[in-house]
């Protein structure tokens, strides 16, 4: 059975473009790179053609990571969400109870998960513990810090959707 990953539309499209541009550019560039270390002679002690090989590696390693998460995928499309209730794609405005202050929150999938912008994921312990939840509700999670009581104060769709 395939474990389905959410994801936003968005997030699809950034994964489908770093693919697109490791087959098309990357994949290329360092085949090219290969073949000029080979020029030089004698492979073994070649530090151009090793690097080149390694940075091939990777980029196949990538590559093949990116066509497993695409192919896992379950795209949501974010424009159509309620905000009735915490949904993967909501914007989710909280108060910490313990220091009120105020957070918000974009709900997304792992792929797309970025504290430095407020993305976390529901497979996160604190996303999971707000999925469900309504305006008013209040949300005890556990987390590394200890454990967090929050309110939530209001759900709405990403500016973008």
């Amino acid at each position: 059975m395939v474990t389905r990953i959410p994801i936003s539309k968005t997030g699809f499209a950034r994964l489908r473009a770093e693919l697109d541009h490791l087959h098309k550019h990357e994949r290329m560039e360092v085949i090219r790179s290969i073949e000029r270390a080979r020029e030089h002679g004698d492979l073994k002690e070649n530090a151009e053609y090793h690097a080149a090989k390694e940075r091939q590696g990777f980029i196949e390693g990538r590559i093949m990571e990116l066509k497993d998460k695409l192919g896992r995928a379950e795209v949501i499309d974010c424009s159509q969400l309620s905000c009735e209730k915490v949904v993967f794609g909501t914007v989710v405005a909280v108060m910490d109870l313990d220091t009120d202050e105020e957070l918000s929150y974009h709900l997304l999938g792992p792929e797309e998960a970025d504290m430095k912008r407020n993305q976390i994921s529901v497979l996160s312990p604190l996303g999971g513990a707000m999925l469900g939840k309504a305006v008013g509700e209040d949300v005890t999670v556990k987390t590394p810090a200890g454990v967090r009581q929050l309110e939530i104060m209001g759900i709405s769709r990403p500016p973008e959707a």
